[in-house]
């Protein structure tokens, strides 16, 4: 106990809290390095237009096949085929694409290197979160081609609830968060299964990354303060027990919609295409089915880990209707996410025809 008052006590000084911070910023150099390594790499293995436009200062980074051409100006890169009023695009030959691409890889790096310089000198797990959503960004270039479309569908400010298919793994549910933290510059709260506060060590970095444990009135309060906030109505038994024909098991679970329309916020629907492809269960097995049903144990083998392609797609948000119930609601926003599996996965999956995704840009809804 005397040792813990030492350390508040240290903690607790203005100068302890400003090492404290040199500290961060150092750690932030050392993950840096590798992260400018990491973008160049992304670089390499891109076209040489791939950059969308935004109105901010500086730019955020989308990599899309079908540009061609791009420039800087004011630190800023605009492209082909994306809207952007504030800036003009000028048609280059391939020659110059190349050295537009040299010049906006060290830019690249330079806006991340200052994001997360900022971000750890401001807040030591504000810092943290930003770099894994980096981290989190690249693997999810690298290992699954990840898209995602329709993310202006996500507001900037306020909030919405994002009800989504749970995979056996939901790593496509990770590679959302961080593209949120990287565009939006916002944090998705999250609801977990309540097992996950049980294994040791995890508690903290579930309160890190503002996951919880889903009681309604809990996230109607974060609702309510502004924030996003993601729930998969199948949870554990979704992700143990739905297969590569992609039924939804939500049975008459109601609760999240009761949620949205005590918060009055819109539904924003998701699905992940190939999600079930990349990992799979093997809780259709009997006996794991029993398991689960007797002592509530998910333990069920998971395996895969396959590059398959990956596309989230964001259905139309659901508004704020105070006429309807929560059965309603739920049945409406279960019909929307059954509606995105249906556009955009051929079922029953195929983990051949889903690698093979990595080499052409068609899907389903095309």
């Amino acid at each position: 106990m005397k040792a813990l008052e030492q350390r508040q006590w240290i903690l607790s000084s203005s100068n302890e809290r400003l090492l404290l911070k040199k500290i961060s910023a150092t750690t932030a150099n050392l993950l840096l390095s590798n992260i400018m390594t990491i973008d160049s790499w992304f670089l390499q293995l891109t076209p040489p237009a791939w950059l969308t436009c935004t109105q901010q200062q500086m730019f955020s980074v989308q990599w899309h096949p079908s540009h061609r051409g791009c420039q800087t100006t004011n630190r800023t890169i605009s492209c082909l085929n994306y809207s952007c009023s504030d800036w003009q695009y000028n048609s280059m030959p391939d020659s110059r694409n190349q050295s537009c691409l040299m010049g906006a890889e060290d830019t690249v790096s330079l806006l991340r290197k200052n994001q997360l310089r900022e971000a750890y000198s401001n807040n030591l797990w504000d810092g943290a979160r930003k770099t894994l959503a980096t981290l989190w960004d690249g693997h999810g270039a690298i290992w699954h081609g990840y898209e995602i479309h329709g993310m202006e569908k996500i507001p900037d400010k306020g909030p919405a609830l994002i009800v989504y298919y749970h995979g056996a793994i939901p790593i496509d549910y990770y590679y959302f968060l961080a593209s949120v933290i990287i565009q939006k510059g916002r944090t998705c709260h999250s609801v977990a299964d309540h097992f996950l506060f049980k294994i040791p060590g995890f508690k903290l970095l579930l309160e890190v990354f503002s996951v919880i444990h889903g009681p309604q009135e809990e996230c109607v309060r974060a609702l309510k303060n502004g924030h996003l906030l993601g729930i998969s109505p199948g949870g554990v038994r979704e992700a143990l027990f739905s297969d590569e024909t992609y039924p939804l098991l939500w049975g008459k679970r109601k609760g999240f919609a009761q949620v949205a329309i005590d918060s009055q916020v819109p539904v924003i629907p998701m699905f992940t295409q190939n999600v079930r492809e990349g990992f799979r269960s093997l809780g259709t097995l009997r006996f794991f089915r029993w398991v689960y049903e007797r002592f509530r144990l998910p333990v069920a083998p998971v395996y895969g880990g396959f590059p398959v392609k990956f596309r989230t797609f964001l259905g139309d948000p659901i508004p704020y209707d105070p006429n309807i119930n929560a059965a309603e609601l739920a049945e409406k926003v279960h019909q929307a996410v059954q509606f995105l599996i249906a556009q955009h996965q051929q079922t029953p999956g195929s983990i051949l025809r889903a690698l093979l995704e990595r080499f052409h840009t068609k899907n389903k809804g095309q």
